[in-house]
């Protein structure tokens, strides 16, 4: 469980409430993935991803994303979706102010804008995963 940094009361109950039964990995944000990050996700059963409207601005966030869906895809990992404060479809199809959040980085990573499409589309894709809204 990687706390993101937020200041709002949901993160903050859940990260306390996972680090009570032991379930922790606060991990340094950098302005990349670091290898102990990729480390940590790839030694982890399970990864629960909380979606914001600040979600969608981070390549950070976004990069993180994709290694845990690989984990999904080659190890079986878990992942948990959890919709704080944003529409699932919104990060489904990267609409409404998530969207626009999203939208923001194309100039910056153009490279890299459809990858994070389909994965955040994956990701938000209840068919896949348990759904969680907050």
């Amino acid at each position: 469980f990687q706390r993101r940094g937020h200041r709002d009361n949901f993160t903050s109950h859940l990260y306390s409430a996972l680090s009570q039964k032991g379930i922790d990995n606060d991990l340094k944000r950098g302005d990349e993935i670091s290898q102990s990050l990729v480390d940590a996700i790839e030694a982890s059963s399970i990864s629960i991803i909380i979606f914001s409207e600040s979600y969608a601005s981070s390549s950070w966030c976004l990069d993180e994303l994709l290694r845990i869906l690989e984990c999904k895809t080659n190890y079986g990992q878990i992942v948990i979706p959890v919709f704080y404060r944003v529409d699932p479809s919104h990060v489904r199809k990267q609409s409404g102010n998530f969207g626009d959040s999203f939208s923001k980085l194309e100039e910056q990573f153009p490279d890299r804008m459809q990858t994070w499409r389909i994965a955040l589309t994956e990701a938000a894709n209840p068919s896949g995963f348990d759904s969680h809204v907050v």
